[in-house]
């Protein structure tokens, strides 16, 4: 089963308490009504009828309108060659739309993997997440192209991978959601400033889920915009954005470091064609005005807002009862209920805050409690320390998962990273050890 989300109104998916009010609906109707296969009324209802074209037409002018016509310029004159993989799904006629509407010249594909095949026939997992296991074909095809950026959607076309080439080395990076964040949310301030010559950051703002890099939170701090952090997942993000359109505000970017990005509001959810689109505009200009590439704008930017460094990733645990038990150890760590652990490595690293969603508990806050919805059905507690290192550890709500999120931050325009990037993969290691204790609990790590 391929799934499928379910969307309010508003065009943003549901969040509580519609959730729960459908749920109790199908409870309340699980006998089908008399009419039920009457499907007569299909041919009134010309709404079921719309030509679905129309809708594709409308999402093309919106990105379109989203690249201001230097930047198109720019496109239809810019020397550089991506290739692209659909990794067995849709996305490849939508981005060859949007493509030609800002003049990007074609993209070299991988054709074995550019029309949908719901057997993913050439990749382990299809989700370009999960790094080179599923960009192995589009990065061999660039080498053999000698192409130095790879770019990827995952089936349903609504995440975007980027990854791009040393010209030194000729070693391949594969981008992390919050560096391909970081890069989005740069270019939508830039083209903010670029189209509002005086602009007034005080009404714009963006956005990110809690577990996803603080990066936009630098950027509104020096910039003057808003920053908000939601819960994990587009339905959180969209609702937000959507609420604070209605409020008169604008929303210039939002994003989770699970490679998922909304730059603007053209639709309200990740939308990896439109993050191809605004990704590849911005290469070509880096690369034709200011000679750099984006692996360099990435280091410009960590310099002047601040270094920002992540460790994420996860463990398999397909025994909910383990999963359950290892949560709870850290919420009776002395032996009581609310008494969580308060530092690793014997006391060289202290915690200062913690955030459990699961029951409500925020030390942070004055009267300890979580400012950000509580789920008791899902598993998820933050971790703050002294040293500014801050961890989530929370489960996956749709694959058997536990998943950790670790980031720290330098100071801007500090350039030595090494000892910050070293502290940080002790603790998370030391981490990983002492909390989720992988080898006691039976965890597969994720395959490298």
């Amino acid at each position: 089963d391929n799934g499928y989300k379910v969307y309010w109104e508003n065009s943003a998916q549901i969040v509580p308490p519609h959730d729960k009010h459908i749920h109790n609906r199908i409870l309340e109707n699980l006998e089908p009504w008399e009419d039920s296969f009457d499907t007569n009324g299909l041919y009134i209802c010309t709404c079921l009828l719309a030509d679905p074209k129309d809708a594709i037409t409308a999402y093309v002018q919106r990105v379109q309108a989203g690249v201001p016509r230097e930047f198109i310029d720019i496109n239809s004159r810019s020397e550089l060659r991506f290739v692209y993989t659909a990794m067995h799904g849709v996305g490849y006629p939508f981005l060859q739309k949007v493509f030609e509407a800002v003049r990007i010249k074609p993209v070299i594909y991988v054709k074995e993997q550019n029309d949908p095949d719901p057997e993913f026939p050439t990749v382990a997992f299809p989700n370009p997440e999960e790094g080179r296991v599923a960009l192995d074909m589009a990065i061999n095809l660039a080498d053999r192209e000698n192409v130095e950026y790879v770019i990827a959607n995952d089936p349903d076309a609504d995440r975007f991978a980027l990854v791009t080439r040393n010209p030194m080395t000729r070693e391949w990076k594969i981008y992390k959601g919050n560096e391909i964040g970081a890069l989005l949310g740069w270019w939508a301030m830039f083209l903010y400033k670029d189209q509002n010559p005086s602009p007034d950051f005080k009404n714009c703002w963006m956005i990110a889920s809690t577990v996803s890099s603080k990066i936009l939170k630098a950027y509104a701090q020096k910039e003057g915009f808003n920053f908000i952090e939601t819960l994990t997942g587009f339905k959180w993000m969209a609702n937000e954005a959507d609420r604070l359109i209605k409020s008169g505000k604008t929303v210039l970017f939002s994003f989770e470091e699970s490679i998922g990005f909304m730059f603007g509001t053209t639709v309200y959810d990740k939308d990896g064609v439109n993050a191809a689109c605004q990704v590849v505009t911005m290469a070509n200009y880096l690369h034709a005005v200011k000679g750099i590439s984006l692996d360099q704008k990435l280091e410009e930017i960590y310099k002047e807002y601040g270094f920002h460094y992540n460790n994420a990733s996860y463990f398999f645990c397909y025994e909910p009862v383990v999963i359950n038990k290892i949560f709870e150890r850290l919420r009776n760590f002395s032996g009581s209920p609310k008494t969580y652990p308060n530092a690793i490595l014997n006391g060289k690293y202290k915690i200062q805050f913690i955030r459990d969603l699961t029951n409500g508990v925020d030390t942070e806050q004055p009267d300890g409690n979580a400012i950000l919805p509580v789920s008791a059905s899902t598993q998820m507690i933050t971790f703050k320390f002294f040293n500014g290192l801050v961890i989530t550890l929370r489960t996956s709500g749709t694959e058997p998962k536990i998943k950790y999120y670790a980031e720290m931050c330098a100071q801007p325009g500090q350039s030595d990273f090494e000892a910050l990037i070293n502290t940080t993969n002790e603790m998370v290691s030391a981490i990983i050890e002492e909390f989720l204790q992988p080898s006691v609990n039976k965890l597969t790590p994720k395959a490298d």
